[in-house]
């Protein structure tokens, strides 16, 4: 059990101008050691992401499900026996995937076609998001889950020996759906076809293009056509993961808000997918830079420098999956920004490690900033100069980093008096948040 943490912050962060190195993106990680469980040979993977949701994915594949995977000389190293190659002794396996959605359900698609019962279960907060979402597409292609009708884990998956390939449609702008469709694809005979109505992260595609998975992306009027043929052996390879642009946000957010400061992160990636928060920011004024773009095991990165700056209030109601991780810190960009920022179409927002749009509104209010909500959007009045004297913020939220996070960043710009308890989490995707921050002169006092 996780050893419980509370911080408290009640000191302004001065202005600073520093280069920061930001940890490996948490998608391509879980991703990468997914696939590289499928492949026949080694695969070797560097800067891998380790958090505590990408450490339980890599126990899950090494405890539950049989992969050797051990790090060499800070290089991960995966060795994979090819399609349904997981192996077990049990008849019913038991797989924790603590507060990872994105092992859950990525891991769910390739247990859809593996002939076994597998009992899926992970923390609080992850037993309690909707799993619908998984459950649809698989029971569409063969795949059992138990009890029925159950929304929620934990869950019993009973895979396939025959899985069937089918047409879907994915129109919830969700890359977990995507991805977990393509993971039961790969040992699906026949073609696999997902019209994507709503573009989401695309890191799946670009992963199976790179391991020569016989994949095509076809664009349409709106969306895409994805295709993809089942049952080709796949090799091991090499890839580097880039620094995580979801966890930059914070930091971003950080310089942008502190008067006088600068910041430099390097080796970011800058998928057009991930950097809809900083084409946000951009569009409102924000004083950020995007250099030195390269590929990088078939990923665009490149280099982001951000000055501090005055911003416009925020209107967005477009393209919500693209940047739905970075809400909760855009939320404290905008009510620190004099005007009216709306937030319309947000309502999955509820569906993440906690309900993030109730959340945020509870820290906004305590902060004095007013703001409305209704199931799906969020209003926030901002106001560029706010009063810190007799207010204080307690920021109680389980199982939620981001969460965490974009209290803190409101705390240290604002100098308001926060606790935030369960602070712990922060390490299920960002453990060295609290050593940045603290390199860049934040007072932070562990509790």
């Amino acid at each position: 059990m996780k050893k419980k943490l509370s911080v408290s912050i009640n000191k302004k962060i001065e202005k600073f101008n520093k280069k920061i190195k930001i940890p490996g993106d948490k998608s391509c990680s879980i991703r990468t050691v997914l696939f590289a469980s499928q492949c026949i040979g080694i695969s070797k993977i560097k800067n891998l992401l380790e958090s505590e949701d990408v450490l339980n994915c890599i126990n899950t594949l090494k405890t539950s499900l049989g992969v050797k995977i051990i790090k060499k000389n800070n290089i991960y190293q995966v060795y994979g026996n090819g399609l349904n190659s997981f192996k077990y002794k049990k008849k019913i396996i038991k797989i924790y995937v603590g507060n990872s959605g994105t092992c859950a359900r990525l891991l769910s698609g390739l247990l859809s076609t593996h002939p076994g019962k597998f009992y899926l279960y992970g923390d609080q907060s992850m037993n309690k998001r909707d799993f619908s979402r998984v459950t649809e597409p698989l029971e569409k292609i063969g795949a059992f889950f138990y009890p029925r009708n159950k929304k929620t884990l934990p869950l019993t998956i009973e895979g396939t020996s025959m899985p069937l390939a089918q047409k879907h449609i994915e129109n919830r702008g969700s890359s977990q759906i995507k991805g977990l469709i393509l993971m039961s694809a790969l040992s699906t005979p026949g073609i696999t076809t997902i019209e994507e109505k709503k573009i989401s992260r695309n890191h799946t595609e670009l992963l199976l293009k790179k391991i020569n998975a016989n994949i095509k992306v076809k664009k349409l009027k709106k969306g895409n056509l994805i295709s993809l043929k089942g049952q080709k052996n796949l090799y091991g390879f090499d890839y580097t993961i880039s620094s995580d642009p979801s966890s930059a946000a914070f930091l971003i957010a950080l310089t942008l808000l502190t008067p006088r400061s600068k910041s430099i992160i390097h080796n970011v990636l800058c998928n057009d997918t991930r950097i809809f928060f900083l084409k946000i920011l951009k569009k409102v004024n924000a004083n950020i830079k995007i250099n030195n773009l390269r590929k990088v095991s078939g990923e665009l990165v490149g280099s982001i420098t951000i000055f501090s700056s005055k911003v416009k209030p925020i209107i967005v109601s477009k393209d919500i999956g693209k940047f739905i991780d970075e809400l909760p810190v855009l939320f404290i960009i905008a009510a620190l920004t004099k005007g009216v920022s709306k937030f319309k179409n947000i309502g999955d927002l509820k569906n993440k490690e906690s309900n993030r749009l109730l959340e945020s509104k509870k820290i906004l209010v305590q902060a004095g900033i007013k703001c409305k909500t209704t199931k799906g959007s969020m209003i926030i009045y901002g106001i560029d100069k706010i009063e810190t004297q007799n207010k204080s913020i307690l920021v109680k939220t389980r199982g939620d980093h981001r969460i965490c996070m974009s209290s803190t960043i409101l705390s240290l710009v604002t100098g308001i008096s926060t606790k935030i308890e369960n602070f712990e989490t922060v390490n299920s995707s960002f453990p060295g948040f609290f050593s940045i921050i603290k390199k860049l002169g934040g007072k932070i006092v562990i509790k």
